[in-house]
């Protein structure tokens, strides 16, 4: 694949690299309306992070922390000087925060007050997912150097593959690198035996990284991009949100250099052609026709831009079931996800609500 005479022979035939295929939603990706059944538990602003502390849920909106209460209620706990990128808990009570601006804070237990400004020997430019691995050690993802988190339309139309997965010593400060060169690393889990799992947003597909620093594939050629993970307490299996669907019109236009290089210079990024987090509520968006619309009303297979999926995968990486706002609902853009007893509490950033599903 790397002869430019195969690439070019590739994109004449329409095969191999260039090939616009797409894996169905089938099997345990069939298609449903779980998330738009869901239980509504709070109405916020862009909801994006959500941990469980001893204190109770906390919730990321902005730079607002959020408590989530019983009875549906929120109360600002903390506002940070940006908006929180990632959010991680332990039940020492320590809370790690990535900041827009390019900070990694945490707030209480034994490293109160520590701050990350750089990791090794890179800044801290797009901090997207941390997960604890015990009160002295921090597993973070940094997503890109070229792109703040809210750029993260550009990191996709311009090829990203800057991002990076970092092992925090919080006790000394020391950071390690467990891997580079990865296209937008969104999401991090801890496994039972040491290793991390950790979600590729643009090459869609799951990682295991050893701590020597080897890596496999857990699952591929997944249908959307794949965001945050979270560990079933109950089981050995992971719940994944994938906050945007692939289509066959975005991997077109990811193949059309000159085309998405004048899009990205020219127009403003909510009407590029590119993945959304929200449904379709400008007549400026792009896909307008298509025959999206029947008699008013947007078909709930049309291929939306945007749609809420979550995904569980068993101890193998295997799907097991999944949950979805269809391209007609409204619960879009869900970006990470809790569970809690019977129920799998979800940011629908898209869709400013938090919701609650039975599970």
């Amino acid at each position: 694949m790397s002869n430019p005479f195969t690439r070019l022979f590739d994109r004449f035939r329409g095969s191999g690299s260039a090939a616009i295929t797409l894996p169905p939603m089938d099997g345990a990706l069939r298609p449903n309306t779980r998330i738009d059944e869901a239980e509504a538990m709070a109405a916020v602003a862009a909801p994006d992070n959500i941990v469980e502390t001893a204190s109770g849920i906390l919730l990321s909106s902005g730079p607002r922390l959020l408590s989530l209460g019983p009875s549906k209620e929120t109360e600002i706990v903390w506002t940070a000087s940006s908006a929180i990128t990632c959010l991680a808990a332990h039940p020492s009570g320590a809370l790690a925060a990535g900041l827009e601006e390019g900070r990694l804070v945490i707030r209480g237990g034994a490293h109160d007050g520590r701050k990350f400004t750089t990791l090794g020997d890179i800044p801290v430019v797009s901090a997207s997912a941390a997960a604890f691995a015990g009160e002295d050690t921090l597993f973070v993802c940094l997503a890109s150097q070229a792109h703040r988190m809210t750029g993260w339309k550009a990191d996709l139309m311009t090829h990203g593959a800057s991002g990076s997965v970092w092992k925090i010593d919080l006790a000394g400060g020391a950071a390690t690198c467990m891997a580079r060169k990865l296209a937008f690393p969104y999401g991090v889990a801890v496994d039972e035996g040491g290793d991390i799992i950790v979600s590729e947003s643009w090459r869609h597909r799951l990682l295991r990284i050893s701590p020597d620093g080897r890596t496999e594939v857990v699952i591929d050629d997944l249908p959307g991009y794949p965001a945050r993970l979270a560990r079933d307490s109950k089981s050995e299996d992971l719940w994944l949100s994938i906050f945007a669907p692939r289509t066959q019109l975005v991997e077109f236009v990811l193949r059309e250099d000159e085309y998405r290089r004048r899009m990205v210079e020219t127009i403003d990024p909510e009407y590029w052609i590119a993945p959304s987090l929200h449904h379709p509520h400008s007549y400026l968006e792009p896909m307008q026709g298509g025959s999206l619309k029947q008699l008013g009303e947007l078909k709930p297979w049309a291929p939306s831009r945007s749609m809420g999926i979550m995904m569980r995968l068993d101890g193998h990486g295997h799907p097991v079931e999944s949950l979805h706002s269809r391209a007609n609902g409204i619960r879009h853009g869900v970006t990470s996800c809790l569970p809690v007893g019977d129920g799998l509490l979800m940011t629908c950033k898209g869709g400013d609500i938090v919701v609650r599903a039975k599970i």
